[in-house]
């Protein structure tokens, strides 16, 4: 896939039932300059106290975030991440399960930075915000954005 291929949807969704079978979550929205990804919760990720776990809403941030490099047609075998940092702010609603919205902070040849917000479905209370940073090492400098 080249930068000039912009892939729908449909097929980001594909390459990640492909690609992380066992990873679960759903693409709920994707555009150009954002994605909304869902993670469903089960019992399975639960802590004591009925808390979703902070890696299951670090794969989330992480998810959501590469989904939102995937839709400007950045080759996703070249993107990786190299940090994330994540801040909890609440409890998620333990049977709820969670959205990430992901928008794009600054694309460039190298680097990309995505900011990531995440709360319980039905809530607009952020339970976690996250920033994300891939390393795109194949980008050369003509399909810099």
């Amino acid at each position: 896939m080249s930068d000039r291929d912009v892939p729908s949807l449909s097929d980001i969704q594909a390459f990640f039932e492909r690609e992380f079978p066992h990873n679960g979550t759903v693409i709920e929205q994707l555009s150009h300059h954002a994605s909304v990804v869902r993670h469903p919760v089960g019992t399975q990720h639960l802590r004591p106290g009925q808390t979703v776990m902070g890696p299951v809403m670090m794969a989330l941030a992480d998810t959501a975030a590469y989904c939102c490099l995937l839709s400007r047609g950045i080759e996703q075998v070249q993107a990786v991440t190299s940090s994330l940092h994540i801040s909890f702010l609440g409890r998620p609603v333990a049977h709820r399960d969670l959205l990430a919205e992901a928008r794009p902070l600054k694309v460039g040849r190298r680097l990309a930075v995505v900011d990531v917000k995440i709360h319980s479905e039905g809530s607009t209370i952020l339970v976690a915000h996250a920033t994300v940073t891939y390393s795109m090492p194949g980008r050369s400098r003509d399909s810099a954005s």
